[in-house]
C-alpha cells in the first residue's frame, strides 16, 4: 500500500533505531528523533509507517512505578497495591501445553495466579490450581479445567518423608486485553491517555487495553482496525511487524498449508492453538521462513517505557522474553 518513495522515509538519516534484529534478516523500526505531536504526526500517524518514539518517553506513567516492583532481580507485581482492585472482573487467557482458554475472573484470581505460578509447594497447593476441579468452588468451572490446572498437582517423591516432592503449577494466565474503560477510577488514572492520543488525528480513543502477564508471552500475527500506540510499562517484548499485503499473504499461505478457512478479519482462539499458531509462529519469528517472503519483517524491542506507533492493518506479533512479569497499554486512535 506504500509507495517506493514513502518507504526511502523508512529510516531517515536524522532518526536512530533499536532492536535485537540482524539486519539480514529483519529491518530495525526507526525511532522518531523526539515525541512532539508535530513530529509524530509528520513522521508516523500521516504516512503510517510503524515507529518507536524515543526510549523512556512514557516511563513517568503512573503504573510503571505503582503496578510493578521493577528494582528487583525479576519484575514483580505489586500485589498489595493491586489487590485493593481485586473484586475487579477482567478478561483472562489460559494456556497449558496445547490447551487455550478466556475466561472472566476477578483480579484478586489473577494475582493468586501469578502467585502461585512463581512458588513451588510441598504440601498443600494453591487452592487455584490443583483444586481446580469439578466441585471446586474457588473459582467458575470452565470447560477443559481439569486440562488446564490438574498438572499443577503435587507429585510425590521416592521418599517423600527425606525429600518431599516440589512443583510448580504448569497452566499460564495472562490478562490479555481488559479495556481500560472498564477498570475502576483508581487504575484508570494510573495509565492516563498520552497527548500523542489526544491530539493526533481525531483527538478520539476507539479504544484501549492493558496486558499482565508473566513472560514468555505470545500474540500471533494479526492486524487491527485502527491505528494503534503500544506502550511497555514493565519487562521486555519484541514485536514484528509486515505490512498489510505481506500479512495477508502470510495468512493465506497458513491457511493452505493447513487446510484451513479462517478469516483474517474475525480472528478467535483457533490463532491461539494448534497447527494455526504454530504455523504463523513459525511464518513470523522463523529467520528461514522471513528470508523466504522476499519481503521486509520489521522488529522492535520495547522495555519499560518504550512505545511503538501500529498503523492500521499493519500485520504483527508480539512476544514477551525474558523473565518475571510483563506489563503493556495500548491506545487504538479513533
Amino acid at each position: 500500500m506504500l509507495a517506493k518513495r514513502v518507504l526511502l522515509l523508512f529510516q531517515p538519516k536524522r532518526c536512530r533505531a533499536y532492536s535485537n534484529a540482524t539486519e539480514t534478516q529483519t529491518r530495525k523500526v526507526t525511532v522518531l528523533p523526539d515525541a512532539s505531536v508535530d513530529t509524530f504526526r509528520s513522521q508516523a500517524y500521516g504516512p503510517a509507517i510503524p515507529v518507536l518514539l524515543p526510549r523512556h518517553t512514557f516511563q513517568q506513567l503512573p503504573a510503571v512505578q505503582k503496578w510493578f516492583a521493577i528494582d528487583t532481580p525479576t519484575t514483580t507485581l505489586k500485589r498489595s497495591y493491586l489487590a485493593r482492585y481485586g473484586s475487579t472482573i477482567v478478561p483472562l487467557e489460559i494456556s497449558n501445553n496445547e490447551h487455550f482458554s478466556r475466561t472472566e475472573q476477578s483480579l484478586s484470581f489473577f494475582l493468586e495466579c501469578v502467585h502461585a505460578s512463581s512458588s513451588s509447594y510441598k504440601t498443600r497447593p494453591n487452592r487455584y490450581f490443583s483444586a481446580y476441579v469439578p466441585g471446586a468452588r474457588a473459582v467458575k468451572r470452565m470447560k477443559l479445567s481439569n486440562d488446564f490446572f490438574s498438572a499443577a498437582a503435587v507429585t510425590v517423591a521416592q521418599d517423600s518423608t527425606l525429600y518431599p516432592s516440589v512443583t510448580t503449577p504448569s497452566a499460564r494466565v495472562y490478562l490479555a486485553q481488559a479495556a481500560i474503560t472498564s477498570l475502576p477510577q483508581g487504575l484508570r488514572d494510573d495509565v492516563p491517555t498520552p497527548d500523542l492520543v489526544l491530539k493526533t488525528g481525531k483527538g478520539d480513543v476507539y479504544d484501549s487495553s492493558i496486558w499482565l502477564g508473566e513472560a514468555p508471552t505470545y500474540t500471533p500475527l494479526h492486524r487491527d482496525p485502527n491505528p494503534n500506540l503500544f506502550v511497555q510499562l514493565a519487562g521486555t517484548k519484541v514485536v514484528r511487524l509486515v505490512k498489510p499485503e505481506v500479512g495477508r499473504s502470510i495468512f493465506a499461505k497458513v491457511q493452505e498449508r493447513i487446510e484451513g478457512s479462517a478469516s483474517d478479519v474475525m480472528r478467535g482462539e483457533e490463532m491461539m492453538k494448534g497447527a494455526e499458531k504454530k504455523a504463523l509462529e513459525s511464518e513470523i519469528w522463523d529467520d528461514d521462513h522471513v528470508k523466504e517472503h522476499n519481503a521486509p519483517v520489521w522488529e522492535a524491542q520495547l522495555n519499560a517505557g518504550d512505545g511503538l506507533f501500529i498503523p492500521k492493518g499493519w500485520w504483527h506479533s508480539v512476544k514477551g522474553i525474558g523473565t518475571g512479569m510483563t506489563g503493556s497499554v495500548n491506545w487504538w486512535f479513533r
